[in-house]
């Protein structure tokens, strides 16, 4: 366990605080070895560019009967957290020579005459392909020094896709996702079916009672619904049921059990 502060960016306005919320993704399939690095509490590294403050955490006092923390870095919880650790990322790859594509924000790129190489982020985690093992090496180092990051090897499993590295390239699976899915939801033993819906059943707004865990039935969908990246044939099953998200009811259950 591991307690972290955070700053109420809730309370931050628009246009005052801040300008813009971003938060880097991208996804990558390439024949070259790929590496996964993870960066330690990346928004700590962010710089601050205007004065913000925030009230003393709970539990530290002062003498003075108003006193506030100014911050000198970024924290957990502000807007703009992520921004500004991709600001500074991007100008720690910019000193190794590392450009960034004009078409992928979070994909930055060093080409010479004899190797290639290709970074991209989401968020705070890192993938790392390319020819040049020498290069790959003391980027790592680099970024360590910087930062300190966890060099977690080849990239295996990310965002509940499983990364098979095979010769013709990568195959991407989400299988281990999807029997986790089964076992959280205690489907792990019960009958396939042919149809995602059962189309003898109408779904209304209306209908049976209300599920008294609407929570639960939120969490499933959004799961069957990252789900669909391998499995499209459950797309519409997923479009239907997620309709009845703001009061699902005993029958919409049902039919996401069904679904799974």
């Amino acid at each position: 366990m591991k307690a972290q502060l955070v700053i109420k960016g809730f309370t931050q306005k628009v246009g005052i605080d801040y300008t813009e919320t971003f938060s880097p993704v991208v996804a990558i399939e390439k024949g070259w070895r790929l590496l996964q690095l993870d960066v330690n509490n990346a928004v700590l590294h962010g710089d601050l560019h205007k004065e913000i403050y925030m009230k003393l955490p709970q539990g530290f006092t002062s003498d003075l009967p108003h006193a506030v923390c100014r911050l000198k870095k970024s924290l957990h919880g502000l807007k703009q957290a992520f921004r500004q650790w991709y600001a500074k990322l991007s100008e720690v790859l910019y000193d190794r020579g590392y450009k960034q594509s004009s078409n992928d924000y979070s994909l930055f790129y060093k080409k010479t005459s004899s190797s290639m190489m290709f970074l991209v982020v989401y968020v705070d985690d890192i993938r790392l392909t390319g020819d040049d093992l020498e290069e790959m090496q003391d980027l790592k180092s680099h970024l360590d020094q910087a930062f300190k990051i966890k060099d977690l090897g080849e990239a295996h499993y990310f965002l509940g896709l499983e990364l098979l590295q095979v010769l013709e390239g990568l195959v991407l699976t989400q299988r281990k996702f999807a029997k986790d899915l089964l076992e959280e939801f205690g489907c792990q033993h019960m009958s396939p079916v042919v149809c995602p819906l059962d189309s003898t059943q109408k779904l209304s707004v209306e209908d049976g009672e209300l599920f008294d865990n609407p929570s639960l039935y939120r969490k499933a969908i959004g799961k069957v619904n990252f789900l669909t990246h391998k499995r499209p044939d459950l797309a519409f099953a997923v479009q239907h049921l997620s309709q009845f998200m703001q009061q699902p009811r005993v029958p919409h259950f049902t039919a996401l059990v069904h679904v799974l």
